[in-house]
């Protein structure tokens, strides 16, 4: 059954189906599918869904279509299966099955501050009084298991001292968090201006804890690359377009949010996140990608026990699109 923001509780096979069907008959006839995956449609969507409802994918020759998933790692199961052009996610997951083998390039990385954080009940003062509590994370390998798992070893907490619950989205687990059903959980910090009135507060924001963490990089296949080379570059120049148009124009941003999430005009939490995405600058509309912000995440990853041993990051990236795109979008 669809949840209120739309196709992810349908099972994920049945989702790319539907949406890929019904791109199919309403698609114009000149204009290429593309389907990217992303994450389940939160305070951010006027970002992330621009490319798309703005028209600026269109003006680009693609019917961009984006398939919702309640985590990034069930995204890239979905293309890594063949079921996506490509998806938006965390680079966690991508390196995990890139050092195992798996065909994974990014090709642009937008978002590359983080916004989600560590909130708690209000009883919790500190990462160390976390010991033998129950955290809520997404499912496993997603941005919000991978990022508490490296604010914990940081904070020399082994895994076995917290108990892990997968509770499905942002606002799944700020409501188990806000019932006393979790003691902690990643949430994105759009979640902040409801903690008070929630008994909930956000103990550990990323901008401090992980300054080098990536949100969202852009992924594909050497082998879309290889078929659909000049559809990537335009897929990344339509994002390129709309992410400059997003930061430019707040009140069409928020609109879009809440036409995507059903958002009531007095939820604070689209504004919120659009003044924090341009207080940090967390949004980088020639999208580079970092190595060095990748090769940080890879020690880490081999911290926490998530990544065997370290490989080259560079083998998974590929900029020529990118700098192909920037030349289509403008500098």
């Amino acid at each position: 059954m669809p949840s209120r923001f739309g196709l992810s509780l349908v099972p994920l096979a049945l989702v790319t189906v539907l949406s890929i069907s019904a791109l199919a008959q309403n698609a114009k006839p000149d204009l290429k599918p593309w389907h990217d995956g992303v994450v389940e449609a939160k305070s951010d969507a006027g970002f992330v869904f621009m490319a798309s409802k703005g028209g600026f994918a269109e003006s680009e020759g693609l019917a961009l279509d984006m398939v919702q998933f309640k985590g990034d790692a069930l995204a890239l199961r979905a293309m890594l299966a063949g079921d996506l052009d490509s998806y938006e996610g965390n680079p966690g997951g991508p390196l995990i099955a890139a050092s195992r083998g798996a065909d994974i390039k990014i090709i642009g990385c937008y978002w590359p501050v983080l916004t989600n954080g560590i909130f708690t009940r209000n009883s919790i003062g500190s990462i160390a009084e976390l010991k033998g509590k129950a955290f809520a994370i997404s499912s496993p390998g997603a941005l919000p298991d991978l990022f508490a798992r490296a604010v914990l070893t940081q904070n020399g907490i082994a895994d076995s001292d917290v108990k892990f619950a997968v509770m499905g989205s942002d606002a799944d687990r700020f409501r188990a968090l806000s019932a006393g059903i979790a003691d902690a959980a990643v949430i994105s910090t759009e979640f902040e201006p409801l903690a008070a009135s929630q008994g909930v507060k956000l103990l550990v924001h990323p901008h401090d804890a992980a300054p080098n963490y990536l949100r969202f990089c852009i992924n594909t296949s050497s082998a879309t690359l290889a078929k659909r080379h000049d559809d990537v570059v335009h897929f990344l120049a339509a994002e390129m377009k709309s992410l400059r148009f997003a930061l430019a124009n707040r009140d069409k941003v928020l609109d879009l949010t809440r036409q995507i999430t059903d958002a009531k005009p007095d939820d604070p939490r689209p504004a919120y996140i659009f003044d924090e995405v341009k207080k940090y600058g967390a949004i980088d509309p020639e999208m580079p990608i970092p190595a060095e912000k990748l090769d940080w995440l890879q020690d880490l990853l081999v911290k926490t026990g998530n990544l065997a041993q370290k490989f080259d990051v560079k083998t998974m990236i590929d900029d020529g699109p990118r700098q192909e795109a920037l030349a289509l979008a403008g500098k």
